[in-house]
């Protein structure tokens, strides 16, 4: 609530790289509608693969992870869950499929917050309880040493705090005191100082995003996982929320680092999204592009297993498949063979889907 309270103050001055991610997101939003209503089979298989990856990545930033070969059926089957992490990947595809079903329905209230948190730990312990106990964010230092990176407020302070973070972020858009977009950020920024939770924190903040986001018609994170941005920019999250979170307790912090770069991912999302669908291409099976654009991104060589991991949706069938198919047409070769083979693109960024 520190920054927004700064906000209430109607602060003089946006940054200027605040003001270009504004105006290219309000840019990106008036194509939306445009984009949607592009290829029906694209979109549909845009969702399943933004689901996995949402529920994948948001539990692996925290540590969490499960075996490659069971991502598709935890988040689309009924399996018997084997451990713990299954019941986080799957609970946060629960979170994820209640936000993406209700949408702007859903309010921006404490109980729906709490709701995600019962989701998202899997409805077991302190699940839908706020912390008790003090908490202290620790980071281990490369020598091995510990420092106190940022301390949450006190435990009894929590309940009044989240009260008025939401009665603030309405005020907020209610009397325009920021442009809503920097009103996201700013809430979502509160929410991490305030660590509500004993656990469960992150993967709550960024549910809180994605809510947020389409309470504002910006619905990208349906069809680009926001969380995998985030996971791919996990250095940049740490050092920016850092930044921001520095004399919050005194209300004399700089939230301008962490609020750009939550706009930053947004429109990251925004311009996969239109490279995805803004183009028309060679009918070729969307599930087969996902897989072309994950080749495209590869920055040096690469395995099947480093597809995979950015294609969990897809069958490793396929993916050799598509493999096999660049390789004859001359696109990508295979530096080594064997269980650990590597490939790499012989074209540049861009080029693969070109006939």
């Amino acid at each position: 609530m520190m920054t927004l309270r700064q906000f209430a103050l109607r602060p003089r001055d946006i940054p200027t790289a605040t003001v270009w991610y504004l105006t290219d997101l309000a840019e990106a939003r008036g194509k939306q509608e445009l984009y949607t209503r592009q290829s029906p089979q694209r979109l549909k298989v845009l969702r399943e693969h933004a689901l996995i990856e949402s529920a994948v990545s948001s539990n692996r930033i925290e540590g969490v992870e499960v075996a490659q070969d069971r991502i598709r059926t935890l988040v689309f089957g009924k399996p018997l869950l084997r451990d713990r992490a299954e019941e986080e990947v799957r609970g946060y595809r629960d979170a994820l499929k209640l936000i993406h079903e209700k949408g702007g329905e859903l309010p921006l209230h404490v109980d729906t917050v709490l709701r995600l948190h019962r989701l998202v730990r899997g409805e077991i312990g302190d699940a839908g309880q706020f912390r008790e106990k003090a908490c202290e964010i620790i980071e281990t230092l490369p020598g091995g040493g510990r420092r106190v990176r940022f301390r949450a407020l006190e435990a009894g302070e929590v309940p009044g705090a989240m009260r008025e973070l939401f009665e603030a972020g309405q005020n907020c858009i209610e009397d325009r005191w920021v442009h809503p977009l920097a009103a996201l950020a700013a809430l979502n920024l509160d929410f991490l100082c305030i660590h509500p939770f004993r656990d469960g924190n992150g993967r709550v903040s960024r549910l809180l995003l994605l809510l947020q986001c389409y309470h504002l018609g910006y619905e990208v994170g349906r069809y680009i996982s926001l969380e995998r941005l985030i996971e791919e920019n996990k250095d940049r999250y740490y050092e920016t929320l850092e930044l921001s979170s520095q004399r919050w307790h005194q209300g004399k912090h700089d939230p301008w680092p962490y609020v750009n770069y939550l706009l930053f991912i947004l429109k990251s999302a925004y311009r996969e999204f239109e490279d995805r669908l803004g183009q028309i291409k060679a009918p070729r099976g969307a599930k087969t592009e996902l897989v072309i654009a994950a080749i495209e991104k590869a920055g040096g060589p690469f395995r099947v297993g480093d597809l995979q991991q950015a294609c969990p949706g897809v069958s490793i069938d396929l993916i050799r498949r598509v493999l096999k198919q660049l390789r004859s047409a001359g696109r990508v070769k295979c530096l080594r063979l064997g269980a650990n083979a590597e490939w790499e693109k012989t074209r540049s960024r861009g080029e693969l889907g070109n006939t």
